[in-house]
């Protein structure tokens, strides 16, 4: 097999070719067909996240095809197309597990950080955390669903009932969120990078009601507010926005840190929440709704060897599509 793998903290990934793995016990074997890059991936080998340990494969919104069954597991798999997300493996026994809130059990395992993930050609995963998906259509832009589409579903779940919502960083997620915004009927306000014309463009071209600069306050007082830019200054900027009763969600793994703020910003019963990671019920929950809401994300290929030319773009914002590795 082949892997973009990165031996240390802020090394490139290099192109490692490997012994292709064999599926233990109630695991499968992967043959990449596409992997979405996201945010998290840049956290990862930037050596943001703790407990890194090397060397690591990144990618964890993976569209692939089953090549081989491990003991246990249907051998019909074998040969149908499957998702792999961010998260890979709980305990299934702590108390997080044992109430539906596995996202948040201590043990967990991820795609990608604490398991090799889909930057390669090849990758094990557990029967228990891939998904079925749709045969017909192009890997490519199904990739993207396995975390901004599912990260996006989780954390608008998190806002309630809102009607008016607005989103702060228009990337993949809030392009996602703006698409099942639209299909709802519910009005998106996206907040994007100061003078960032063609991100609120496109925000408008996909159903926003409004878009402009991060800071500028809305038109509308916000009933909720969802955050995935990774930028500790905006959750003051969001508390402001949103009405009394209104609540802020922030959306991403890593954040800079939150400064000082008033209490009358959090006053009114406002309320500041966090979206960790995520459930295997969102990914069904998401997965049923996607074409029936007609959630088409923008991709823009690369071969699996520019990985760090698709990482690098991403990092300085030249990317409005969603950058996917094609093994």
């Amino acid at each position: 097999m082949r892997a973009m793998s990165q031996r240390a903290p802020g090394a490139p990934l290099s192109l490692e070719r490997l012994p292709t793995p064999r599926p233990g016990p109630g695991q499968v074997l992967l043959k990449v067909e596409a992997c979405a890059v996201c945010r998290t991936d840049l956290h990862v080998v930037d050596g943001e996240l703790p407990g890194l340990r090397y060397p690591v494969t990144p990618g964890h919104e993976v569209i692939g095809i089953v090549e081989e069954t491990g003991e246990g597991v249907d051998p019909r798999l074998a040969g149908r197309r499957a998702g792999a997300a961010w998260l890979a493996w709980t305990c299934g026994r702590c108390a997080f597990c044992l109430t539906g809130r596995e996202n948040l059990c201590d043990a967990a395992a991820f795609t990608g950080y604490t398991r090799d993930g889909g930057f390669a050609s090849h990758m094990l995963a557990e029967t228990a955390y891939v998904y079925p998906l749709p045969q017909a259509g192009p890997a490519e832009s199904m990739a993207p669903w396995m975390c901004a589409g599912l990260i996006g579903w989780r954390a608008l779940r998190a806002a309630g009932d809102a009607r008016r919502l607005g989103v702060y960083g228009f990337g993949s997620a809030g392009q996602a969120l703006a698409q099942i915004c639209a299909w709802q009927h519910r009005r998106l306000h996206a907040y994007t990078r100061p003078g960032d014309a063609v991100a609120q463009l496109h925000a408008r071209t996909l159903g926003a009601a409004w878009a402009g600069d991060s800071g500028v306050d809305p038109p509308e007082p916000l009933d909720a507010a969802i955050i995935f830019a990774p930028v500790g200054e905006l959750v003051p900027m969001a508390l402001r926005a949103v009405r009394k009763g209104g609540c802020v969600v922030c959306g991403g793994i890593h954040m800079t840190d939150i400064p000082a703020f008033p209490y009358r910003l959090l006053w009114g019963e406002r309320k500041l929440v966090s979206v960790a990671n995520l459930t295997r019920a969102d990914a069904r929950e998401f997965l049923a709704l996607a074409p029936a809401a007609g959630i088409h994300c923008d991709v823009r290929t690369y071969p699996l060897e520019q990985a760090n030319d698709a990482l690098d773009d991403l990092r300085q914002g030249r990317l409005q599509a969603t950058a996917v590795l094609i093994p």
